[in-house]
């Protein structure tokens, strides 16, 4: 093993060069998917700036037809990275097994873009001393030219005809207005900087593997599990990822198959990924759901999952459309848990016919999804709900609540669960979706999903002050956040209602007045959706206390299905 070192420029130059010595660098398929977004870049960009050190890059230098891909010029989020791939060859190449990030990051600040911006710098950034964990030289992506003192960082990085006080002078010279000598020394000191640890400074090191000149030391085998103890030992990759890697390694369909299942599964606005993919599909083949390297190294799991991956592919996406047809939750922020889908996965993938004709699976899910049975660490429940099936073979609710209760997780729902949700809260979705059936939540763009709102007004509630006992003066907040933000004060508007022409601050005294319906049938059907007391009187500021405590009640009645015990509950 070497360590080598090159400029940033020449490395960037390098990559997706097939010309270069050595072959140029790629990114072997058992890489995840790039994940930094804007900030991280910027950050990183910062802190060559400052002279931090960025780390060491693991390479493997190879002939073999490993399976690789391309890095990413023009990133955008809707990238599929089978776009990127190569064609197998035998040519020398530099396989990047360590450090995707840091070059990718690299690569599209200084040759490409993100989401259509270009990255560029403030030239008049650097000056104030900052702390370590602050910014002090100013990275951004930009649309178009944003004007000056930003400047397009590659065209500084990749000038290669002037000198840097050439480069800094052009720049001084297209100022707006007259700079002060402070100025100019500044946008001097920067290019200089750039300059010096982008071009002209060997400020990248990277150990390389040659598997050329010494092939039996880095075969595929072994290159894999130095990628697996390379990436394992700090929070680059997640275990999930881990495994990936391992089925990439002999899969070579694998990236396309696990993005045309995640594409078919997130319709909506769902956020399922390969973590919940991978654990499903280990639980559904008997391997139990907690990740483990070993059970993709003994080579039968992989080759379970390839020869099975219709099938199991098939079962997750049952599960996903029973989700959505049977118990009205249709995004993401109505789900606590993905993982409560996954022995629901496993029946489906073992008795489809049973499946087929249960009808306690979205009573179960409603259930487990509101109160959390799901948090933490669930894999031993997982594995004993799994047991529990395949000595039933079947979906039994009252065998099903029974191992939940006899693990220590409660299934009781109580008036305070749901009054305990709180605006800005994950799951006062779920409970939003239980209460209104009748919404639609499959709005053209995401954008226009349901949105929460509070039906008082925050602008309004603060408007109410008690005496403070220090000074005697009317200013502490009556209403205090817990108060504004409560279940019993939120409501489900359309982005529509809630637009700017919307609802925005509106009293409920207007909002909910019988002068915005068409007819009394549309308002009490209005005021029945949102389970608001048909009192006006109550819609008043000074009577908001009452207000709240008629709307839980009619809240407890509307729940009041999923408030009864079930045969499985323990007292």
């Amino acid at each position: 093993m070497q360590n080598k070192k090159l400029s940033i420029r020449k490395i960037v130059r390098y990559l997706n060069d097939d010309e270069t010595d050595g072959g140029g660098f790629w990114l072997p398929n058992i890489q995840r998917p790039f994940v930094w977004g804007e900030e991280q870049i910027a950050r990183l960009f910062d802190s060559i700036m400052r002279e931090y050190p960025i780390s060491t890059l693991l390479v493997w230098k190879t002939r073999e037809t490993v399976k690789h891909r391309k890095f990413i010029d023009n990133y955008r989020r809707d990238i599929k990275l089978t776009d990127f791939y190569v064609p197998d060859n035998t040519r020398s190449k530099m396989m990047v097994l360590d450090g995707q990030q840091r070059l990718q990051s690299l690569f599209i600040g200084l040759r490409g873009s993100h989401e259509g911006r270009e990255l560029y710098l403030d030239v008049l950034s650097g000056g104030d001393a900052a702390a370590p964990e602050d910014i002090r030289f100013r990275f951004a992506f930009k649309k178009a030219d944003p004007g000056w003192p930003w400047h397009r960082f590659k065209d500084i990085i990749f000038e290669t005809k002037k000198l840097d006080s050439q480069i800094a002078k052009d720049i001084i010279a297209a100022a707006p207005a007259s700079l002060s000598d402070e100025q100019q020394a500044m946008i001097e000191l920067n290019i200089g900087r750039a300059r010096k640890e982008f071009v002209n400074d060997d400020n990248i090191t990277y150990q390389e593997l040659d598997g050329i000149d010494n092939p039996d030391a880095y075969q595929l085998d072994d290159i894999v599990e130095i990628f697996i103890r390379a990436n394992s030992g700090g929070t680059k990759l997640g275990k999930s990822d881990l495994l990936f890697s391992l089925l990439t390694s002999s899969w070579d369909e694998a990236d396309g198959e696990m993005e045309a299942l995640l594409e078919d599964l997130n319709q909506g606005a769902f956020d399922f990924d390969r973590d919940f993919v991978l654990k499903s599909c280990l639980t559904m083949l008997g391997k139990g759901a907690r990740y483990e390297v070993g059970k993709f190294r003994d080579g039968r799991t992989k080759e379970e999952i390839i020869n099975r991956w219709k099938d199991l592919a098939e079962a997750i996406k049952a599960v996903r459309d029973l989700l959505v047809t049977k118990t009205y939750i249709r995004s993401d922020k109505a789900m606590s848990s993905y993982l409560a889908l996954i022995p629901l996965i496993y029946f489906r993938f073992h008795y489809p016919a049973k499946f087929a004709a249960n009808h306690d699976m979205a009573t179960y899910l409603l259930r487990v999804l509101a109160t959390g049975v799901f948090s933490g660490s669930p894999d031993n429940l997982i594995d004993k709900l799994v047991r529990n099936i395949q000595e039933q073979q079947d979906f039994v609710l009252s065998e099903i609540y029974g191992v939940i209760w006899a693990e220590g997780r409660s299934l009781e729902i109580t008036p305070s669960v749901i009054f305990n949700q709180y605006y800005g809260s994950r799951s006062i979705h779920l409970f939003f979706n239980l209460w209104y059936r009748d919404f639609d939540y499959t709005p053209a763009l995401d954008a226009n999903g349901p949105q929460v709102d509070h039906i008082f007004p925050q602008s309004l509630l603060k408007t109410v002050k008690d005496i403070n006992p220090n000074s005697g003066k009317r200013n502490i907040l009556h209403y205090r956040a817990e108060h504004r933000d409560q279940i019993a004060n939120c409501m489900l508007l359309t982005a529509d209602e809630n637009g700017f022409s919307g609802k925005c601050d509106t009293p409920p005294e207007e909002w909910f007045d019988r002068s915005r319906f068409d007819s009394d049938e549309a308002h009490m059907r209005y005021l029945d959706m949102h389970l608001i007391p048909p009192d006006p009187a109550l819609w008043t500021l000074d009577r908001y206390d009452d207000f709240i405590e008629a709307r839980k009640e009619l809240i407890k009645q509307k729940f009041g299905y999923m408030l009864q015990k079930t045969d499985g509950d323990r007292a």
